[in-house]
């Protein structure tokens, strides 16, 4: 099977802080809409989201090269130029960031720069890029 984008639901407090955040801050294009959930191109996915506070919930974390990865997350691997663009205007904007901007396995096979921060609702994000982008499964 051949699928022509991921899809991804989760939960929101507020729509219309989402819709800045997505829009404004990432760049993504907002889609349907109804009362009590938003559609986001979010870089050729389709991200959902749907206003349910009450399933927010702190995220557990476990350690990989000696940082808290958030369990639960999601992003979007990015070319290597727009991966520094989005890292340099997150900074400049006064994004905090659970993981900062880094590159691991630098000089390795899977080179990549990654970043960890939160949605105004909590929802944590994780944005990749690979210095060769055929070594995105590379062992």
């Amino acid at each position: 099977m051949t699928a022509l984008a991921f899809h991804l639901a989760a939960p929101i407090r507020n729509i219309e802080e989402t819709r800045s955040f997505y829009v404004d801050l990432l760049g993504c294009t907002a889609g349907r809409e109804a009362e009590s959930w938003i559609d986001f191109d979010f870089f050729g996915h389709q991200l959902s989201f749907h206003v349910k506070p009450e399933e927010l919930s702190n995220i557990g974390s476990n350690a990989v090269d000696g940082k808290e990865v958030p369990v639960r997350h999601f992003g979007a691997i990015l070319e290597w130029d727009s991966w520094h663009d989005l890292a340099n205007k997150l900074k400049k904007h006064g994004q905090t960031f659970i993981i900062e901007p880094y590159i691991r396995f630098k000089g390795e096979t899977g080179e990549q720069a990654t970043m960890f921060f939160l949605d105004p609702s909590g929802n944590a994000l994780e944005f990749k890029a690979f210095k060769d982008p055929t070594q995105i499964f590379a062992r």
